[in-house]
């Protein structure tokens, strides 16, 4: 009857570098931020990861994950791959920081060299960034885990 549970990979941790790699791949998430009530926000987003190994994410001034993250650092991001349905995903905690322009356009840069390439023209692209008040958050990844992927195939009942 006792015996030790097999360990469940929906609770338990990931390593950091892998959760780093899986985003490096995968870049479809949903941000968490907490609203000034303490409830969460959810933000659809593509996330990438930067030459430090923080998360990256470009947004705009004003946006609520923006505002949120400036008053609670605290993010959450669920990174999963583009097949919704193949159920591998990744959830990610960390700290994060907000950087507006001028300061953020080298990390608003390579975020768009790493995510898109190089757009036709840099000058234009870099005064449509600041029309937007475009923003980086970085975010420190702290914990990775739960994972998930493919529940492992249970034999039918009264097969061997």
């Amino acid at each position: 009857m006792g015996g030790a549970r097999p360990p469940d990979r929906h609770n338990a941790s990931v390593n950091l570098d892998q959760a780093r790699e899986f985003v490096r791949e995968n870049h479809r998430a949903v941000l968490a931020t907490r609203r000034r009530d303490g409830s969460p926000q959810l933000s659809p987003c593509l996330v990438g990861v930067d030459p430090e190994g923080r998360l990256e994410i470009s947004s705009n001034e004003g946006r609520a994950k923006v505002v949120n993250l400036r008053r609670d650092p605290r993010a959450s991001v669920l990174v999963m791959t583009d097949k919704f349905f193949e159920k591998r995903w990744i959830q990610i905690d960390g700290t994060a920081e907000v950087l507006a322009l001028p300061g953020a356009r080298k990390a608003l840069i390579g975020y768009r060299r790493r995510m898109e390439g190089d757009p036709e023209d840099w000058t234009a692209w870099e005064e449509k960034q600041r029309a937007a008040r475009a923003v980086i958050i970085l975010i420190t990844p702290e914990r990775a885990g739960p994972e998930g992927g493919p529940a492992p195939r249970r034999p039918a009942p009264g097969s061997p």
